[in-house]
């Protein structure tokens, strides 16, 4: 099963390290990574996505709360939360047939073109993954010069947070 594991943690050097190694030191995956700081600058948050079965992830979270540079940590797929992951497309967009059909397949995605050249359009897109996966299908391999997307984000919904 898919989990998100949402941490609070020291905004040092080597805390990635330590918590990405906790997770190859004992043949975990890392599916997605996203961390930043937070409004509190000693702060990051680091949103971890992986798979397991509910044993393993409570031996990866028993793990986590062990090490120093871990302060809080949440299963948030546990309850009620949104997900949410950004990507940018490079498409090809070549003559004004080619650009009609990347800005109407944008607009149905409710994405955004915040670039343009004469030969490309970069794209910004925001939604689930099967969202974005869906995007990539339709708009056709061979059209499309890179992608990069952000890997997943989520934040519980209501009163529930993670704070200190």
């Amino acid at each position: 099963m898919r989990h998100i594991i949402s941490l609070l943690v020291e905004n040092e050097a080597g805390a990635l390290s330590r918590i990405s190694g906790l997770f190859s030191a004992r043949g975990y995956n890392i599916e997605s990574l996203t961390v930043a700081e937070t409004e509190d600058p000693s702060l990051s948050r680091m949103t971890i996505t992986t798979t397991g079965s509910d044993r393993i992830i409570e031996q990866i979270t028993k793990q986590l709360h062990k090490l120093i540079d871990v302060v809080k940590l949440q299963d948030i797929t546990e309850g009620n939360y949104i997900e949410r992951e950004m990507m940018f497309v490079k498409v090809k967009a070549e003559g004004e047939p080619q650009r009609s059909e990347v800005k109407r397949l944008s607009d149905i995605f409710r994405a955004r073109i915040i670039d343009v050249t004469d030969t490309t359009f970069c794209i910004e897109l925001t939604g689930s993954g099967d969202k974005l996966d869906a995007y990539i299908k339709a708009m056709h391999e061979n059209n499309i010069v890179e992608v990069v997307r952000s890997g997943s984000m989520g934040i519980l919904r209501g009163e529930r947070a993670l704070t200190l």
